[in-house]
């Protein structure tokens, strides 16, 4: 995430740190919080859908409504540190991130779940943006390199252990928490991180700046009017409400931007500058972000669904499958300096065809291997395709922001750390909507796939020809009810019958068993791994697509060459 550069600006220091290396350590514990709970949610899909009984929506909106309210307070929360003490609001928002995980660990329903991680990203957005400004406080010149250095390697460190340490943690089981745990893990290190900032950050704050709340206010209803109905609508069955929310969303996002320019000709201000908006290597670099950003989220969601769902896989070892890509994003990003002095702007361009070409890559080795996929088989697309990421990531904000002079330097990062979040919680909304649709139309042929070995099977066990008939009817009619179904906990009433179905049988007690691993042990397993991987690879598509709108826009962004002596500006 691109930090917000304006935090260091006209700082004024009440205290020395102490031990500035032990601040350090404190606030980067609160970065390495933040982004692992950005990802480390999504391998626990599976287990929450299972254990809350969520629809597909749900848990969507259990990822998607994280980043959206991090987005939406992101610029606030750097305001509100300039003005009140950025000690202060980092502290507030380490007391409600933990306490908010402590809540999203208890909850004993999907909706207190989504509120719970909803106020996770809110305090999120409020503790964040202090963190680059107490570094420019507490660290002189010289050491600043270095304490920047270890944001940039905590930031890499928790894209790379999110799956691994969420599916470690569920599989541990500690306490019979299950995937909870990835939840209350934080709460520990989020009081002692607390325990200490107290004692040893000191305080700092920049000239005092208005709040913009109702531009806040405007910005987080028209997206969340946008998103929600996305998410949940199908699972609703669309109804009138979903397309009136949707339809509302632009008059209220219209509103948001013409209460920013009248606050910006006033200058009041603004949550986002809108003369910055006349700058065009700004706006191309903003909506590229943006675009970029609705891929790879998105990518992973579906990724971790389709190896636990359908392959079958455990949730460490589907975490484990990701590794790939998030050691070549270290990697990439650890580089991307360099290069990006060598190629200025076109570092970008770099970034995206390489991400272009690890998906496809990804979409090629499932059409290969079909059904008998393996995980490893997608280390080195993924290896690929993290190398873009980090090419594109790291140096973004501060090839866009070349053009920005220094007064306008924080609103713009702002901007395009919203719109990174922002983009991320867009993509979820509508891959997911692609990507389970495609789910429930795949569910015919891929029940129709295992039927030849279902009934070699049934023919084995000596069912009659008719009686083989009504089970494969049976199982392809409670397939495609599941694959339909917004709870995939739940028994639809076609599985139901077909159960009956089987136990009403005048077969044998052994006979019956025989049906039942046949049906339940080999035709089902059978059948869900061909519709996930059909619909992953088709669900893919979205991302290259975004992937080469985002490379179409960078490649009209003006050739920019950045001094070799300054550092870039950069996140994750």
């Amino acid at each position: 995430m691109a930090a917000l550069t304006r935090a260091g600006t006209g700082s004024r220091q009440e205290r020395p740190a102490a031990n500035r290396w032990l601040v350090l350590a404190v606030i980067l514990t609160a970065v390495f919080m933040q982004l692992l709970d950005t990802t480390i949610t999504m391998v626990g899909v599976p287990s929450i859908q299972n254990s809350l009984h969520s629809s597909f929506g749900e848990i969507q909106l259990v990822v998607a409504g994280y980043m959206l309210a991090f987005a939406c307070v992101l610029v606030t929360g750097g305001r509100l540190g300039d003005s009140y003490g950025r000690k202060r609001m980092f502290l507030w928002g380490m007391l409600g991130f933990t306490a908010a995980s402590a809540a999203c660990g208890a909850a004993p329903d999907a909706l207190t779940l989504i509120c719970s991680r909803v106020a996770q990203g809110m305090f999120s957005g409020l503790m964040f943006p202090q963190v680059l400004g107490i570094i420019q406080v507490v660290f002189s010149k010289a050491q600043r390199p270095k304490a920047i250095g270890l944001y940039g390697a905590t930031i890499g460190l928790a894209t790379i252990l999110g799956p691994v340490t969420g599916g470690g943690l569920i599989e541990l089981n500690i306490a019979g928490a299950g995937w909870r745990s990835i939840f209350f893990v934080n709460v520990p290190i989020g009081l002692a991180a607390l325990a200490l900032g107290v004692a040893i950050i000191p305080e700092s704050k920049a000239a005092a700046s208005r709040i913009d709340l109702p531009g806040a206010a405007l910005l987080g209803s028209g997206l969340f009017l946008l998103v929600l109905p996305l998410v949940i609508g199908r699972d609703e069955g669309w109804p009138a409400w979903s397309f009136a929310c949707m339809a509302v969303s632009p008059f209220v996002l219209a509103a948001f931007a013409a209460y920013e320019r009248g606050r910006t000709r006033r200058e009041s201000d603004p949550l986002i500058d809108v003369r910055l908006f006349r700058q065009r290597p700004f706006t191309l670099g903003l909506v590229a972000t943006l675009v970029f950003f609705t891929g790879i989220p998105s990518f992973f969601m579906i990724l971790l669904l389709t190896l636990q769902e359908g392959l079958g896989y455990s949730p460490v070892k589907a975490g484990a499958v990701t590794l790939g890509f998030a050691a070549a994003l270290a990697i990439g990003s650890a580089r991307s300096a360099a290069v990006t002095r060598r190629l200025g702007g076109r570092v970008l361009l770099l970034g995206c065809g390489l991400m272009i070409t690890g998906q496809l890559a990804v979409i090629g080795v499932m059409y290969w291997a079909g059904t008998a996929l393996h995980g490893w088989q997608l280390l080195l697309p993924m290896f690929i395709a993290g190398a873009g990421g980090g090419f594109f990531i790291a140096p973004v904000t501060g090839v866009v922001l070349a053009g920005i002079s220094a007064r306008h330097a924080g609103s713009a990062s702002g901007a395009l750390a919203t719109a990174q979040q922002v983009g991320a919680a867009l993509g979820i909304a509508v891959a997911g909507v692609i990507f389970f649709g495609f789910l429930g139309l795949n569910a015919s042929s891929s029940s129709a796939s295992a039927l030849p070995q279902l009934r070699q099977q049934l023919a084995a066990a000596g069912i009659p020809a008719q009686h083989q008939r009504q089970i494969t009817d049976g199982f392809q009619a409670c397939f495609s009810a599941r694959a339909h179904a917004t709870d995939p906990s739940a028994e639809p009433p076609a599985c139901t019958a077909a159960a009956r179905q089987i136990a009403a049988s005048p077969a044998s007690a052994q006979v019956k068993t025989h049906v039942e691993a046949a049906v339940l042990g080999h035709a089902l397993p059978a059948a869900r791994l061909d519709d996930f991987t059909r619909s992953m690879r088709t669900s893919l598509w979205w991302q290259v697509a975004a992937f080469t709108i985002a490379l179409a826009l960078c490649s009209r962004l003006p050739r920019v060459r950045l001094d070799p002596a300054a550092p870039l500006a950069g996140g994750a």
